[in-house]
Formats: structure tokens, sequence, C-alpha cells
């Protein structure tokens, strides 16, 4: 059946759908805001009707940008997020007040600009792409809410970002690892020079913990725009976390010096409190909480928040006798603080792994991250185009792992089903798991699967 006649008779979510895959995919650049500028310029820039803390950094901008969004409902602030990549529909990348819009909201979105698209589209040497239309939709929607602000992640890098058009008086940079470095450098510091252009003119920089090079890079960014900066580690951080019955309780520093004693979060993993520790100061900079203003957010309404803060696809338990969990780690950074969190916070006696990546990841460092807490692997792949194929990626687990311990079943559903069996192979069902990862593409797949919503 060709494309054409795929989407007949699909329902209008589906049609538009189809109407963006048609588009440059996220994985490929042609760096510009030319184009992105161009069609906000027609829509009346709606961009510019709220304030924005803007995202970015290679680990951590998902879960960071829900717990910002959390806090700020919490003090009765109306919020438009948008992140990327989606664990299973496409309308889970913009939502309001929390919730990811409607189908029928998205559909009528992008109605509204879709006659707006082909004239830019001409305009230009290259077509809008599938992320800078998603983009326009997200501003347009926050805008016709209305929203008092919007939480936006960066999609990749930072400088020439599609989201990077918006003026945010509190930008962010979650931790920096090496990760799509074909686009964006080699090293860290060369990667925290595209990311540190989020970081606008006398607005407010939160900064988690960097590799020194990172680091140095996003200080000069800094002081080049008169950027006030907060760090992790100096103006605010983790004073205290232990781990409790589905999460952790932690203690965070504010801006302000001030602490903010038990807080559930019910996250696993020491990324996690970090990743805390950072929204909150970031939410804390946004109410102008800290420096000469001093005080800090009021304490029960920070702890309701956390308590209620969800990260779909990271440690998340979807099914238990056996442990069935769903991480979307998809680069060596994301592995080894997964790895890390599920030491700490699960006493598995035998861990069985189904993984699915995408072609264009540092394989090998994401496998030697997990070798050591893997029995097995079950080797597989996704649906999408990006995938890496199931033998390729079985050639690289063998060399890791040793072939004795590496399976491969190219469908997901027969590979959850292959490592629930060689889970229990262990005898011990209380402490036997399975752990899908690889990839937000897996992961969204697996928890349909597995019948998560």
């Amino acid at each position: 059946m060709r494309p054409a006649e795929q989407a007949e008779g699909a329902d209008p979510l589906r049609e538009v759908e189809f109407a963006l895959s048609q588009r440059w995919p996220e994985n490929k650049l042609e760096p510009s805001l030319v184009r992105i500028e161009a069609l906000l310029d027609i829509l009346g820039e709606p961009q510019r009707a709220y304030p924005a803390i803007h995202i970015t950094g290679t680990n951590g901008k998902t879960s960071t940008a829900r717990m910002v969004e959390q806090l700020l409902n919490t003090f009765e602030l109306r919020t438009g997020r948008y992140t990327s990549p989606h664990v299973e529909s496409v309308t889970e990348r913009i939502s309001l007040d929390g919730a990811p819009i409607s189908a029928e909201r998205f559909v009528e979105t992008y109605r509204d600009i879709e006659p707006y698209l082909a004239m830019v589209d001409e305009q230009q040497p290259v077509a809008l792409s599938f992320f800078e239309v998603l983009t326009a939709m997200a501003y347009a929607a926050f805008a016709e809410a209305p929203v008092d602000v919007a939480v936006v992640e960066v999609g990749m890098g930072g400088s020439w970002d599609a989201t990077n058009v918006i003026d945010a008086p509190v930008s962010v940079i979650t931790p920096i690892s090496l990760d799509h470095t074909d686009k964006l450098g080699n090293t860290t510091g060369e990667i925290a020079v595209e990311k540190s252009g989020i970081i606008k003119p006398g607005a407010v920089a939160v900064v988690a913990q960097q590799p020194l090079d990172a680091a140095q890079t996003i200080l000069r960014r800094a002081v080049e725009v008169d950027a006030t900066v907060a760090r992790e580690g100096m103006e605010f951080g983790v004073r205290h976390r232990e781990i409790a019955i589905g999460g952790q309780l932690v203690t965070l520093r504010g801006l302000s010096g001030e602490d903010y004693e038990d807080i559930f979060l019910p996250l696993h993993g020491e990324h996690q409190a970090q990743n805390a520790a950072v929204a909150l100061a970031a939410v804390e900079a946004f109410f102008g909480v800290g420096g000469a203003r001093g005080g800090k957010l009021d304490i029960d309404k920070v702890r309701q928040a956390f308590s209620g803060v969800s990260s779909p696809g990271r440690l998340e338990v979807v099914r238990r006798s056996p442990t069935i969990l769903l991480d979307a780690a998809h680069n060596p950074g994301g592995a080894q603080a997964t790895v890390a969190a599920l030491t700490e916070s699960f006493g598995f006696t035998k861990l069985v792994g189904v993984i699915g990546t995408s072609g264009d990841k540092d394989v090998s460092g994401f496998l030697e991250a997990f070798e050591p807490v893997l029995a097995e692997v079950v080797i597989t792949q996704n649906s999408t185009h990006r995938r890496m194929p199931v033998d390729e990626l079985a050639a690289v687990a063998v060399e890791i792992f040793g072939e004795d311990r590496v399976q491969v079943e190219p469908r997901l559903d027969e590979a959850i089903d292959a490592a629930v069996t060689l889970a229990e192979e262990g005898g011990d069902l209380g402490g036997c798991g399975v752990l899908v990862t690889g990839s937000v593409i897996t992961v969204g797949e697996a928890r349909l699967l597995l019948g998560r919503n």
C-alpha cells in the first residue's frame, strides 16, 4: 500500500501526523532560525505572548521540564510545556496545565497554521522541518490558551534549535555529555558552545553540574551576555537524600541559601534528585527568589508539587512478578545514571535487558555501561527508520556481553516475552526483572504493548 493510500480514511490526528511525517525528520538538520522566524512572524509572533523557562542539556531535560511545570502549576500558574520526543503519542509534546493537548486541539492548531506553511516553504531553499512545524504549533497553542508561562525543552543543541526564538528570562542547562557528536561537537566543551546559546542577555542561567570544559564554556557565554549564573553545588543543590518506598526523600538548598526539607520525590536515582534541585532553582529564579531578595518558596507547595511528579519511561515500573522496568536512556551518560539508580533502588538478583537503539548513537558506550548489571540481553529493534538494525546491534552486543549472554528477537513483543522467560529461569521470582531500554521510541512501543497508559 502506498503512503498516500494509507493516509486516506485515517482519523484527523493520523492525517496530521502523516502530513508532518513528509517533512524533514528531527535527526536531519539545516542549522538556521530563518525558517521558524519567518513562520512565527506570519503568525504574529505568538512566542512573545508569555515568558518562558528554556531547558537544554544532554540528559534529564524532559524530567526537569515536568518538574518545573508541576511546581508552576502548584503555584497556580497556567503552563504550556513543549518537550520531545514523545513516548506514545505526538500530542504529548504539547501540554497545557500538565496534560497533553487533546487530539482535537492538536489538529485544530495544525489546521490554523497549515495555510502559512506553504508560504514559508516557497520562500526558503529548505522547507520547514517536522520539528519546526511542531515548535510553531506549540507556541501558537500556548498563546491561544493563553498560558502564564511556557516550559520549553530544546530539541537538539541550543543556538540553532527551532525553540531558540523565545526570549526566556530563565535558561536551564542540565548535565552535558557526549551525544549527537556528528552535529554538536566531539567534546563536552564544544557541545556546550551550542547549548549555551539559549542563554539570553540579562537572563538567569540555572546550570547543573558539568564537566570542566563545558562549565567554562557556559560561564564565558554568561559573561558575554551579562547573564546571572546559578550553579548546582554552589548557589543551589541537593543537601541530603535517602531511599524511600516508591522513590526518595530529599532536602534541597534553594537560591537563597535556605533548605527545603523532607521533600518526597517519587522517582529513582541521584540524577532525579539533581534534576529536582535544578527545577526548583529555575522556578525560584522565575519568581525572583534568592540574591538580594532572599526568602524561599512556600515549602508546603513545593512538597505538594514534587510528590505529584511523574516521568513516564524513566525507570518506570509497569509490571510485577517479574518486575518490568522501562527506561528511555539512549546514550552512555543516561545509561550510567540508570545503572546507578538501579543499583541503589532495586535489589535484583537477575536482571535481563531488552535493548533497541537508534543507529546514530554511541552504542558501544551505552552497552558497556549496562554490562555489569545485566545478566543477559535480548537485542531487538523498534519500528522507526532511525532504529539500528537488529543484526548490527547484536554484533556489538556480542563483543561486549559475549555470545552466550545475547539473544536476538527482532520483534519487540517477542523480545519482551523472551526476556521474561530468561529472568524467571533464575528461580527467584521476587528478585528477577526485565529492563527495556535504548530509545524513547523503544520504550514508548513497549509501554503500548504492556498496556501502560
